[in-house]
């Protein structure tokens, strides 16, 4: 059975408008990617941005030796992580869905991300649902999945509110 997960990235005194442009802008998904490197390699492979909404192709790589040994019992590679998001026209509320994919892996991970104001800013909340396909040992790895899932949101909203703070200072 898949596992959800859901996590709030917020933004206070940033709206809506201003993560929209931060997520059309190349500059903001090199120097993202840029700050990711400093965990692993992460490249960013593609990037269109219109009238119509957001594409965004990022690929990540984790060395095997930093994976979790649970997770290198299935893994006999580096884990090459393929990531393409998707937002929709900009508005005050935005959806989107997120795939990675990992060819040598048995299993999926997607989900839906949601911008929308709040009283004091605006929020990005992105909901995830692992599934692996290895009887037994995948409940324990999709939990795996999901707890270093939400380390890697939480390191790219911390970078993305630096980012807004430079872009757009609050004080």
């Amino acid at each position: 059975m898949p596992r959800r997960l859901s996590y709030s990235a917020r933004y206070p005194l940033h709206t809506t408008k201003e993560v929209y442009a931060a997520l059309c802008d190349r500059a903001y998904w090199d120097a993202r990617m840029a700050k990711m490197r400093e965990y692993s390699p992460n490249e960013v492979i593609s990037l269109e941005a219109g009238d119509g909404g957001i594409e965004v192709v990022l690929e990540h790589v984790l060395p095997r030796h930093m994976l979790p040994d649970l997770a290198q019992t299935v893994m006999r590679k580096d884990m090459l992580i393929t990531r393409a998001e998707t937002y929709g026209p900009y508005a005050p509320e935005v959806t989107g869905e997120f795939d990675a994919t990992i060819p040598t892996a048995p299993g999926t991970l997607g989900g839906t991300m949601h911008l929308f104001p709040t009283d004091t800013g605006c929020t990005l909340r992105t909901t995830t649902t692992a599934r692996v396909t290895i009887p037994l040992l995948g409940p324990r790895l999709e939990q795996l999945m999901l707890i270093n899932l939400v380390d890697l949101l939480r390191a790219e909203a911390e970078f993305t509110q630096q980012w807004l703070e430079e872009q757009n200072p609050t004080s």
